[in-house]
């Protein structure tokens, strides 16, 4: 499109415009795309498009609770015959976004028969648009397009939560790194390397504690300097525990994670695991594909951790560079013969790998934190109790930040 630019003339009274020259005015249209999830016009649409919010929620919330369709007349059914238990089913989110009303006013009037036609005319109503929008199909299971858009949903959610508590942030310091160059000395740590040790730095320390021989006291290693290329990946816990809000934290807190470190040039990968293996993504700067593979993330089963960590093993790249797996779970690994067993052998194969391991415990109990201990000792990182579900992307990131 060209637009003149004008300057006015009056010649007798007259108004005259003459054309002096031509300039181009650019025509911006709001597109909800993965590749504008950083850009601040596409939050402007999203912020003016209470329909596609609404839609992008309802996809969300229905993963996060493992439900992967939609039927009106069995949402209909379960909200008369039992309004209780399909909320706790479905979730408050859901019910006012596929009802379109709030669910205290749904509670009061659920049993009445003239709103129960309004309200089951209201549902139908509902998912034909969502379907006649394609977030669902014909038959109401959730679409390519509807994990798309209920990924830029949580994103943008994200972002605008975290950004302000500074993930722009400077890279805080490096990581040591047992293949990197020889710095300083700390004193040594259960788990670090006998070859490692700095043997007149130990002696020293004895001789002048007084000590006759050496002890673990007394012992002191080199630090190693990381040689630069961090890798990341993310693992997270679907198994039936995680449902509805610990699930959809989670998934938040690994978006911020991906955004973080890619942003940094580093490389995240992730694995979503239950029963087996649902996802394994290597490494990898593609913030898209992680990010709609987040979002379609369906909580169900049971918890096999060993197997994830060997699955990890595979991923990581057999260069020399910073190797780390963040863990999120809310219990103990439940499949196999001896499942504790086998995930502290898969631990120290990782950590043989130069693998290092940390996790981040929703809720466990003392069995669940004694094995989560074994676990971090083996594989040399931290392990983060969450009560606070609100606090889980903050802790994400700050394992993050330890390792880069």
């Amino acid at each position: 499109m060209k637009y003149p630019s004008t300057h006015e003339n009056k010649d007798k009274g007259k108004a005259k415009t003459d054309i002096s020259h031509f300039s181009t005015i650019e025509e911006l249209e709001g597109k909800l795309k993965l590749e504008n999830v950083d850009d601040k016009l596409m939050h402007s649409v999203l912020e003016n498009d209470k329909e596609s919010i609404d839609e992008g929620m309802m996809i969300e919330e229905a993963l996060n609770r493992g439900i992967g369709a939609f039927t009106p007349d069995m949402m209909f059914e379960k909200l008369v015959k039992n309004f209780m238990m399909t909320k706790s089913l479905f979730g408050e989110t859901l019910i006012r976004v596929v009802s379109g009303y709030d669910p205290e006013y749904l509670e009061k009037n659920i049993g009445i028969p003239e709103f129960q036609r309004e309200l089951k005319k209201k549902i139908k109503d509902r998912l034909d648009r969502f379907k006649h929008d394609g977030v669902l199909d014909k038959q109401g299971t959730i679409t390519e397009k509807g994990i798309e858009l209920a990924s830029l949903i949580m994103c943008v959610q994200e972002l605008d939560n975290i950004i302000p508590k500074g993930i722009h942030g400077e890279r805080i310091h490096k990581k040591a790194y047992i293949y990197g160059d020889k710095l300083d000395v700390r004193d040594y740590r259960k788990g670090d390397r006998y070859k490692d040790v700095a043997i007149k730095k130990s002696a020293k320390t004895a001789i002048r504690r007084g000590h006759g021989q050496i002890g673990i006291d007394d012992l002191k290693v080199h630090e190693r300097q990381s040689k630069g290329e961090v890798y990341i990946i993310y693992a997270l816990d679907s198994s039936g525990s995680m449902k509805g809000e610990k699930i959809g934290t989670c998934k938040k807190a690994g978006v911020a994670l991906a955004y973080k470190a890619i942003k940094e040039r580093d490389k995240v990968g992730l694995i979503v695991f239950g029963t087996d293996i649902k996802e394994a993504i290597a490494p990898t700067t593609d913030f898209s594909l992680l990010l709609t593979s987040i979002a379609r993330v369906k909580a169900a089963a049971e918890t096999d951790m060993a197997s994830t960590i060997s699955k990890a093993v595979e991923l990581f790249p057999t260069t020399d560079a910073t190797k780390h797996l963040l863990i999120l779970s809310d219990a103990l690994p439940t499949k196999g013969e001896d499942p504790e067993k086998a995930t502290l052998e898969a631990a120290s194969m990782a950590r043989s790998r130069g693998i290092t391991i940390s996790v981040i415990g929703i809720n466990l109990d003392s069995k669940g934190k004694k094995l989560a201990e074994k676990l971090v000792s083996i594989g040399r990182g931290k392990l983060y109790v969450v009560k606070d579900l609100k606090e889980i992307d903050k802790l994400v990131l700050e394992d993050y930040y330890g390792v880069m």
